[in-house]
């Protein structure tokens, strides 16, 4: 089972986790609300997990240009 990173602006895979037992705590999902769960977790029938994030070079960007923030997706 692999644990993605992924980011949700450009798709950029930012790390990957192989496990064979997850605990959630120490990844930090338990700090998540059920909606920032359903909004950042995806279940893969093969077991993987990926998580939506966000990259550095994204970030720089909504931080120079604040208005991307009203864009689910602002690099294609």
């Amino acid at each position: 089972m692999s644990i993605i990173y992924n980011c949700r602006h450009c798709g950029h895979t930012i790390g990957k986790l192989e496990q064979k037992v997850i605990d959630a705590s120490m990844l930090g999902f338990d700090q998540l609300s059920k909606k920032e769960k359903q909004e950042m977790i995806q279940y893969a029938s093969n077991g993987d997990i990926q998580i939506n994030t966000i990259c550095e070079n994204c970030e720089q960007a909504l931080g120079q240009h604040p208005n991307y923030h009203e864009l689910d997706f602002f690099i294609q």
